[in-house]
């Protein structure tokens, strides 16, 4: 089977805590979601056409079955009960398989 990876942005907002997303709540994804199939985790921060921050957060799993269980699980609670202590963003969430 291939990989999954989850794409998660956030953009607009009023803050976003760089050092907690990369040192605190991608690890807290990584302790939650391992279990799962989840892989790594990594974070990109470019800046959007009009020069506002954006975080790109890519979350690989072992496979789609994998990405799955790790949103339906209960400790997406934990993950995502974390984002308000990082940003006020709006967030999206998108998910594919490499080609």
């Amino acid at each position: 089977m291939a990989h999954a990876t989850l794409i998660v942005t956030c953009s607009g907002g009023t803050y976003f805590d760089r050092d907690h997303y990369v040192d605190v709540h991608l690890p807290l994804a990584l302790s939650c979601w391992q279990r799962y199939g989840l892989e790594s985790t990594s974070a990109f921060f470019p800046r959007d056409a009009n020069a506002a921050d954006v975080s790109v957060g890519i979350y690989r799993f072992r496979d789609e079955d994998a990405l799955r269980a790790a949103l339906a699980s209960t400790e997406t609670e934990a993950v995502m009960a974390d984002v308000p202590r990082f940003t006020d963003a709006t967030v999206s969430r998108a998910a594919g398989t490499p080609l």
